[in-house]
């Protein structure tokens, strides 16, 4: 399975795979602390800190930023992790969106894409969420996300582990999203 496909997008919003001279433009969006406040790891607005999470998405071969086709801007990053063949799943995670964003139709519309996609290969999406992070708790709810269990996860090479909520959603089960 290609973790890093090139045509994930709709009129609003493009996925487009990360790559090293990408930092500088996320670093700017990450830099809010804000966005990590309910985070477990809520020091990636730190510039070392973000380097290392970072440093990981372009490790992981299935990080994208996420861009605005509107306004042509860097407005995030999500990423593809823990392809398990035997199983039939791939996790979708670690995402941020700058906070004008927030409340809007890019989230859903950016998991959506992800969501389908994976479709093609699995049979059960899984996301792992901080058990601080209410903000993305709901979020997941809201596209059909239900949680299964609790589980300790380390969420970078350099953070050590925290607990996670894991929720799945399976294919015979989602229902999608009107992109």
């Amino acid at each position: 399975m290609n973790l890093q496909p090139t045509n994930l997008e709709t009129e609003i919003v493009k996925l487009i795979p990360l790559k090293e001279t990408d930092f500088e433009a996320l670093f700017a969006v990450a830099s809010d602390p804000l966005i990590w406040e309910q985070h477990p790891s809520n020091d990636r607005y730190k510039r070392e800190v973000f380097q290392s999470f970072f440093n990981d998405g372009i490790a992981s071969k299935g990080a994208f930023i996420i861009v605005d086709k509107l306004t042509d801007e860097v407005i995030g990053s999500s990423r593809y992790y823990l392809f398990d063949p035997e199983n039939s799943s791939l996790s979708i995670g670690y995402t941020f969106f700058a906070r004008k964003y927030w409340g809007t139709n890019y989230n859903k519309t950016v998991k959506s894409l992800m969501i389908n996609y994976a479709f093609l290969s699995v049979e059960n999406v899984l996301f792992h969420i901080g058990e601080f992070n209410i903000r993305s708790q709901k979020a997941v709810g809201n596209i059909g996300g239900i949680k299964i269990e609790g589980k300790r996860m380390a969420m970078s090479a350099a953070q050590p582990d925290k607990i996670s909520f894991e929720y799945i959603i399976t294919k015979k089960d989602w229902k999608g999203i009107a992109l």
